[in-house]
């Protein structure tokens, strides 16, 4: 049997932008529950596989337990930055739109997690 899953975005929002050439994405839950989940769910391996097609070097995770939220830095995500970059999106603006789409296990209690 297929395990259920949900995107991201059901249980949290999401900002980004860069540093240079790294990226900086943070990831905001709805809830105590919903944060306690991210915690558990959305490791920086997840993140690191999820953008693999960056060519990031390393992704780091920062818990920010009291604001809910969970904080990635992709390294070396941005093809040198801003200045240099040919990418369509050198900021790494849209980033947060594209984690929302993530896909995670569905949890138990997801209820309890969602937007209110």
């Amino acid at each position: 049997m297929m395990q259920k899953t949900i995107t991201l975005n059901r249980v949290a929002h999401a900002r980004s932008g860069d540093k240079g050439n790294h990226a900086n994405i943070g990831v905001i839950a709805y809830s105590q529950a919903g944060y306690e989940f991210l915690r558990d769910a959305l490791t920086a391996e997840r993140v690191a596989d999820y953008f693999a097609g960056l060519g990031c070097s390393r992704v780091e995770r920062y818990e920010l337990p009291r604001l809910w939220a969970v904080n990635f830095v992709l390294y070396d995500a941005l093809a040198g930055g801003a200045s240099q970059s040919l990418r369509i999106d050198t900021q790494g603006k849209l980033l947060s739109t594209a984690i929302e789409e993530l896909e995670l296990p569905e949890p138990k209690d997801l209820e309890s997690m969602l937007r209110r």
